[in-house]
């Protein structure tokens, strides 16, 4: 995942899965499930960020329970590295 700032007051979500992660296009809109639901969770406490995650080839063959942990430690990681760049 990679983030930088934006002017427009809200985060925004881009994603990149490519035939790399699955060659099966069902497998790659699940993955984008997944993350567009837990993106939408915590988009109101998220800062001002244009996001972009790019998905793994290992992203394919997790269950979507594991998939969705592993996404939601992203977003801890965002907000705790967003808030150490505030306090300096």
């Amino acid at each position: 995942m990679r983030y930088r700032a934006n002017e427009l007051g809200h985060a925004r979500l881009g994603l990149a899965i490519s035939k790399r992660v699955s060659k099966r296009a069902v497998e790659r809109n699940r993955i984008k499930r997944l993350l567009r639901e837990s993106f939408r969770r915590v988009r109101h406490q998220l800062p001002a960020v244009d996001l972009m995650v790019m998905a793994r080839e290992q992203a394919a063959g997790m269950p979507g329970s594991e998939l969705l942990a592993e996404i939601e430690g992203l977003w801890k990681k965002l907000l705790a590295s967003r808030s150490e760049a505030t306090k300096h």
